[in-house]
């Protein structure tokens, strides 16, 4: 087998699933070698790799879903020295005029990768970073059930008997939380009755979860201090921010070639809406929308209390700029400045 003739180069291009993938292989002049499912287990990551190479010689791959159903193969081919792309769903247009199937799409993803318009590297996702994505997932999980609990407790305290309503919903909520875990019995009837039982579960349930944080913040705290030491001593960083932007940029820092990628990772870089004489820059809505509230938190802290960004403030709003035009500013001048900070803990953790 010539391994230089641009047919026995291969590219190949994967579907995602829970339980199968489809391969789709085409060659470097674009034709169709081979379609095939396999299980989603290391069997049948092996059973694919010698399939790829029965044809040739494999040049590249284009995944689907790198960080969810294929992450299992996405580690398997870097481990074996493939160089992988993180691949898009194709655009609704594209699918409108080809139908929609695994093959397709499979097919589809190893186009992108052979037109380099499939550039994006994938998070490796085996280091320290990924643990603090594991954190990060349970503790905004338990964020949002505790405001569920409270929110309620509150709304049923507001249709509750009059002397019930009054000596239960309190402003302050830890207060709240205490009165209504410490109820004993309201009344005989069933309605009091089944009253106490709820509000004293809610409760419960609002004092469990703020424990489960407490676990996870402490957890945060330690990894962070260890392996986000530059980043952490940052004006307005705390550990739960620290942790965003590093998941944000993955276990491989490698894979950012410059600050601009991670500003536009993080949604902070401004896009461009120019038409005709008209040249100006629009809101990017796209990227993590996690990273990027983390940089609107250090946005927000550094506006109330840091000096320096008093009088940058100060200084723009004379020029007339308004509240949100400064902070759009201020969100991409800090990207710029913690990049090289997040690669370089990155570098130490590795």
């Amino acid at each position: 087998m010539n391994l230089n003739d641009p047919k026995n180069q291969l590219v190949l291009g994967v579907d995602t699933h829970l339980d199968l993938h489809v391969a789709v292989l085409i060659n470097m002049i674009g034709q169709v070698v081979c379609t095939e499912e396999f299980e989603t287990n290391k069997k049948g990551y092996n059973r694919l790799l010698k399939w790829c190479y029965s044809f040739g010689q494999l040049l590249k791959a284009g995944i689907e879903g790198t960080g969810t159903y294929g992450a299992g193969l996405t580690r398997f081919m870097i481990g074996n020295d493939v160089s992988v792309y993180e691949v898009n769903r194709p655009n609704r247009a594209r699918r409108r005029l080809r139908g929609k199937s695994d093959p397709t799409d499979a097919e589809n993803a190893a186009r992108a990768v052979l037109a380099n318009e499939a550039k994006a590297i994938p998070k490796t996702q085996n280091g320290s970073v990924e643990a603090m994505r594991f954190l990060l997932i349970a503790r905004r999980s338990a964020v949002k059930a505790r405001t569920q609990a409270i929110n309620q407790i509150r709304a049923v305290l507001v249709t509750a008997p009059d002397e019930v309503r009054k000596k239960y919903l309190i402003t302050s909520t830890f207060a709240c939380i205490k009165a209504c875990n410490e109820i004993e019995v309201l009344g005989d009837s069933t309605l009091l009755k089944m009253l106490t039982t709820s509000l004293k579960l809610l409760a419960k349930r609002w004092l469990n979860l703020t424990e489960e944080l407490k676990v996870l913040d402490k957890n945060l705290k330690a990894l962070t201090k260890i392996r986000a030491p530059l980043l952490t001593q940052q004006y307005g960083i705390g550990p739960y921010v620290a942790a965003t932007l590093l998941v944000t940029a993955g276990d491989n820092p490698e894979r950012l070639k410059k600050e601009s990628s991670f500003a536009a990772l993080c949604g902070v870089s401004p896009v461009e809406a120019s038409s005709g004489k008209v040249v100006r820059h629009r809101l990017n809505r796209s990227g993590s929308r996690t990273a990027n509230n983390a940089i609107w938190t250090i946005t927000l802290i550094r506006m109330r209390s840091d000096p320096r960004t008093k009088v940058y403030v100060a200084r723009r709003t004379k020029e007339g700029m308004s509240n949100r035009e400064i902070q759009r500013c201020l969100k991409r001048y800090i990207a710029r400045e913690l990049f090289p900070k997040i690669l370089n803990d990155l570098a130490i953790a590795a």
